[in-house]
This record gives structure tokens, sequence and C-alpha cells, in this order.
């Protein structure tokens, strides 16, 4: 491992460490979505396994996603949530099979809207956990 990645793992591990739980979620999304760009390359380079182990990475962030829902507080969000969080899990399955980088870039845009919607609460959230703190 060269010094970049050492300081990437790290720098990594210090975000999650320090992640408040609104911050671990945009965390996952950035993943899942590194991920995906990262299958995409190994799949147009014809790499079926680095794929096929980036794909699967892929499922296992969006299932860590899917453990965070909260359906007393989340009520029919939470609902559409996990139905969205099956269909894109599905969808990453049948682009690894069928080595479609269209149903990667599916996945990738439904990703990035969700995420979008997450990172536009942010700071409601932090006012939030200002206030209970303080």
């Amino acid at each position: 491992m060269n010094g970049l990645q050492q300081y990437q793992r790290i720098n990594t591990q210090t975000s999650i460490t320090d992640a408040d739980p609104h911050k671990l979620i945009q965390l996952l999304y950035n993943g899942a979505l590194e991920r995906i760009n990262m299958a995409k390359a190994r799949m147009q380079a014809g790499d079926i396994e680095g794929k096929g182990r980036l794909i699967s990475k892929t499922i296992e962030i969006i299932g860590g996603l899917r453990s965070f829902l909260d359906f007393d507080q989340g009520g029919e969000l939470a609902i559409q949530l996990e139905s969205l969080y099956d269909y894109m899990e599905r969808t990453l399955l049948e682009a690894s099979a069928r080595n479609s980088v269209e149903k990667l870039d599916e996945v990738a845009s439904l990703l990035r809207s969700v995420k979008d919607g997450w990172d536009g609460i942010r700071e409601e959230v932090v006012a939030q956990q200002t206030q209970a703190v303080g």
C-alpha cells in the first residue's frame, strides 16, 4: 500500500469515527456512488471479477443504508426508501449479470437524488442536534 492509499484509509476511518449519524449516512451514499463509478470502469475494462466485487460492495452499502431506516419516525418515507433500496439492489444484480453500464448509471442517478435530499437537510439536523445538546 502506498502512502496516498494509507492516508486515504486513515482519513476515511477518521471521518467515520468523528461522524454523527447524519454524516455517516452521507458517507455511505458517497461510498456507494464511488463504488458504482469504479465498477463501471472495471466493467468497461473487461475486469469481471473487479466489477463483481465492487457491485457486491455497493449492495452491502445499500443494505447498510436500509438498516438505518426508522419505520416508527419515518413512516411512509421509510417504507418508500426501503422499496427504492430493494429496487437498487436488484438493478445492481442485473447490471452485474448483463454487464450493463446503463443499469449502473440508473442506480447512481437514484442514489444521487436521495443523497441530494439528505444533504439538503444537513443544516436542519445539525441545528436540532445543537439544541438537544445545549
